[in-house]
């Protein structure tokens, strides 16, 4: 499992448009015309035209000009200024937020934004796994020993063994535990 999110635009709150149409326009981007693109999205020509003015409505500008062929066919669709402008938008928070959420470090930073006067570095001198608990027991310069109790999931996911070097993170009302990494 892992997270996963939607971009779209809108405006004071309403929604504009999302994936689908900027998908839309970078294949008649790429393929030069809308009937090319809606067969690479298999999707119909009618629901295609939908999506583009639907979204020139809800901007107030057109997305796309058209321009029809002669005898031996010849017309194409191409994408306005303000069309290449959302698609590079658009695909650069999609990649930001992908790269985001695929960054563990930025994850695990998140989650462990802790002020170093309430840290404790010490050494993990042993570890007792209960069902749903576990007790970490951390030596610390003073020289002292204190005890974490956190859940056997939190031991299982920071890797704790004895020997590991940790950081107790002291709140009002518990002792938590991670890595100093």
């Amino acid at each position: 499992m892992k997270p996963a999110f939607k971009v779209w635009f809108e405006s004071d709150g309403s929604h504009l448009f999302g994936h689908g149409t900027i998908e839309l326009l970078k294949q008649i981007l790429e393929k030069g015309n809308l009937v090319e693109a809606t067969k690479a999205m298999k999707i119909s020509y009618r629901h295609a035209w939908g999506l583009i003015k639907e979204a020139e409505k809800r901007i107030g500008e057109p997305l796309v000009e058209t321009h029809k062929g002669g005898e031996f066919g010849g017309g194409g669709t191409k994408l306005t200024k303000r069309s290449l402008i959302l698609i590079r938008q658009y695909s650069r928070i999609d990649n930001v937020l992908k790269e985001t959420i695929e960054d563990q470090n930025i994850w695990e930073g998140l989650f462990i934004k802790i002020s170093a006067r309430n840290r404790i570095k010490g050494k993990v001198i042993s570890v007792s796994k209960g069902p749903v608990a576990a007790s970490v027991k951390i030596k610390i310069e003073v020289p002292a020993v204190i005890t974490a109790l956190i859940t056997r999931e939190a031991v299982e996911d920071l890797d704790i063994k004895e020997g590991d070097h940790v950081a107790a993170v002291v709140k009002s009302t518990e002792v938590m535990v991670s890595t100093e990494n």
